[in-house]
């Protein structure tokens, strides 16, 4: 049992580091209601830029001022060169743009700064922590990211409960609704690109300290995907809940799954989980059930 719990909360820990990169696509979804290709490119493109500026010997707290006004400045590049010009397109277009923003971010990125894997230390402890007379051991670099995570989900929770919150969900309603009520659909994505870019730079920080700051930060986006599937992609709750079912899963299933298999099932198990639920909850566990009337 002892090994069990071990595993379990291992698995918990990575799941809230999967949440942190799905919290940025949730914000996306919610105010356009599209998929944002480019939120894995944006912790990249967040992380080397803070990484960067600290290897040039720039101090950790003005490196991240610095990198936090990099990120209001590139959504406020996104909304002037690439949504004004989609506003009240259909979803599928806006979903295209955001892959093209994801190609640029990491190539405009790696141009910069190179595509070395650097290593990130912001002085997080990470001494092993034993529990139940040493039987469970926990990384203390893990409940530090699930004491940020839980932070930064509460932050979340309070300022959609705000007049701006409010204002984007108008707008991933409805742009033309919105803006027949006066809701500034320009300032609004601007807003919402610039927490998303904000939340990029906390994961990117988090898995920076934890991988090194690398290109193959990107690919983490693919398994937020699945995150997503379960929590639903309009819930910022359902991000963290469906990170944790996501990390714990797949870490248990590859202990006692995996030697079925021959290994490996860590890699796809994620994804096979979210096909399942989606044939059960298309809508996820915490996200808007959509009723069309004809």
């Amino acid at each position: 049992m002892a090994f069990f719990f071990e595993v379990l909360i291992g698995g918990l820990m990575a799941g809230v580091m999967y949440s942190l990169v799905a919290l940025g696509f949730v914000l996306i979804f919610k105010a356009s209601g599209v998929f944002n290709f480019a939120q894995g490119a944006m912790v990249l493109f967040a992380g080397l830029f803070f990484v960067g500026f600290m290897e040039l010997g720039v101090p950790m707290l003005l490196a991240l001022l610095l990198t936090i006004a990099v990120m209001v400045l590139l959504a406020g590049v996104i909304e002037r060169l690439v949504l004004r010009h989609l506003v009240n397109q259909e979803g599928i277009i806006l979903f295209m743009a955001t892959i093209g923003v994801s190609f640029f971010l990491d190539g405009f990125g790696q141009t910069i700064w190179g595509s070395n894997v650097r290593q990130l230390d912001i002085g997080i402890p990470t001494d092993p922590i034993f529990l139940m007379d040493g039987d469970i051991l926990i990384q203390s670099f893990d409940l530090w990211a699930a004491l940020v995570a839980g932070t930064l989900l509460a932050t979340l929770v309070v300022f959609q409960k705000t007049r701006i919150g409010r204002a984007l969900r108008a707008v991933a309603d409805d742009h033309q609704a919105a803006q027949s009520v006066g809701i500034p659909l320009n300032v609004i994505w601007i807003i919402v690109w610039a927490i998303a870019g904000l939340v990029a730079l906390v994961a990117g920080v988090m898995w920076g300290s934890k991988l090194g700051v690398q290109p193959a930060i990107v690919s983490l986006a693919l398994k937020a995907l699945p995150v997503l599937i379960l929590g639903g992609f309009t819930s910022i709750p359902g991000a963290i809940i469906g990170g944790l079912i996501i990390g714990a899963g797949e870490k248990l299933a590859e202990v006692y799954i995996g030697p079925l298999f021959g290994g490996g099932i860590e890699n796809w198990f994620a994804y096979v989980l979210a096909l399942g639920f989606l044939l059960i909850r298309p809508q996820g566990l915490f996200g808007e059930k959509i009723i069309e009337r004809v």
